[in-house]
């Protein structure tokens, strides 16, 4: 089976074990000691009125939303091998831009998943406006992407190498 670059969820292995223990938690010890909250919250009385009933519930519609966002990155998960290095943009590469043209302003990072942050590195997702706009370029390629003022801002690809973690 092939998948397209966009979705593919590219996670190093330490990063994927870090979201399934956090899943495993969520829909085992969590589910149990949330269930018991509402359960013990039900046994107070009238539900209409009953400010434990519903911050517990809110919680458990908080982390049931937490549960479907893991599960899905995980299916998608593709761990431990960065992509060729080929020069072209894609989720998992290390991309360096610069704005406008201006060699001088340059900005690094890695193109993948926000749920395993990188502390040297800042994030963009494939789907956000810059990310949809460098996708499968190569160095030397200008891109245009809206900022979220509604503005036009050109970036130029710089470098690109495979994350190697």
């Amino acid at each position: 089976m092939t998948q397209t670059s966009e979705n593919v969820t590219w996670l190093t292995q330490s990063g994927y074990d870090q979201l399934k223990a956090e899943l495993d938690h969520l829909t085992g010890p969590w589910r149990i000691e949330i269930a018991q909250k509402i359960e013990a919250a039900r046994e107070e009385g009238d539900l209409k009125e009953n400010a434990g009933y519903h911050a517990a519930k809110e919680e458990q519609g908080k982390y049931e939303l937490r549960i479907r966002q893991l599960t899905q990155i995980l299916e998608r998960a593709k761990v431990g091998e960065a992509p060729a290095d080929s020069g072209v943009v894609a989720p998992g590469m290390v991309v360096t831009v610069a704005f406008d043209g201006d060699e001088d302003d340059t900005m690094r990072f890695l193109l993948g998943s926000r749920e395993v942050g990188d502390d040297d590195l800042d994030i963009y997702s494939p789907q956000s406006p810059l990310g949809r706009a460098i996708d499968a370029k190569t160095i030397g390629d200008e891109a245009t992407y809206e900022l979220p003022n509604g503005k036009q801002a050109m970036v130029r690809i710089i470098e690109v190498k495979p994350y190697s973690g």
